[in-house]
């Protein structure tokens, strides 16, 4: 199976060995939830996202994208996000400075009766690498692709991508290698209650937290403008 990468003639894939993690997942109450928040993308978060990835230098893009990638391109495949037909994922840190992003895609179906596929691609800021920015991401992704009904889901990057790579190796992905390029595949079981009440946790817990992050801000950029310059 081919499957173009998302934004810029890329791909993504995934493996299945992920049955622990996506199997039967049980909603945290707010007060055990813990580690990092994923908060799914709207077209409002457009400037943040575009920031996020003029950010990265001209190896990561390719990491990203599979090709070296001007400015005009990146401003190009932000524009054409569909946020619609598409689930993006972000991490903001406590400075709502985007530091990972996450889009998935789902793709064409040519048979109703076959299985969905949906492809992931992730990128990661620099100083956010190496702190589980990564996996989140990832998790988040495959539980949506699970609860909207998709049975494979499809990762394809550069094989020295170490990021992605580690990724698909920790999630137990059917990984396979060919000419400097890897594609991995994850299959996922059919949603059920868990899954679904699950993501709704994750998604109110990662509003609350970004909300909390913003009022903390304007509250420091208050109490900023109040102290005295000399």
């Amino acid at each position: 199976m081919q499957v173009q990468q998302i934004g810029l003639n890329q791909e993504t894939t995934v493996d299945t060995s992920l049955d622990r993690q996506f199997a039967a997942p049980k909603p945290q109450r707010p007060s055990q939830a813990t580690g990092t928040m994923v908060r799914q993308l709207t077209a409002a978060d457009s400037k943040r996202l575009l920031t996020h990835f003029l950010s990265l230098d001209d190896d990561d893009r390719v990491l990203r994208f599979g090709q070296r990638t001007n400015d005009t391109v990146v401003e190009n495949y932000v524009r054409s996000i569909d946020f619609v037909n598409d689930a993006v994922f972000g991490v903001f840190d406590s400075r709502l400075k985007l530091i990972g992003v996450g889009h998935l895609a789902y793709l064409p179906v040519r048979n109703e009766d076959e299985p969905r596929t949906a492809e992931f691609g992730l990128s990661v800021l620099r100083e956010a690498r190496g702190t589980g920015v990564g996996s989140a991401l990832f998790a988040r992704a495959a539980m949506r692709s699970r609860n909207a009904g998709v049975g494979t889901l499809y990762m394809h990057c550069l094989s020295h991508n170490a990021t992605m790579m580690h990724i698909a190796r920790k999630a137990g992905m059917d990984i396979h290698r060919d000419y400097g390029e890897a594609d991995a595949y994850l299959t996922l079981p059919p949603a059920d209650s868990a899954s679904i009440l699950g993501e709704m946790f994750q998604e109110q817990a990662a509003v609350f937290d970004y909300a909390l992050k913003r009022q903390v801000r304007h509250a420091n950029k208050f109490l900023e403008s109040l102290i005295p310059t000399f």
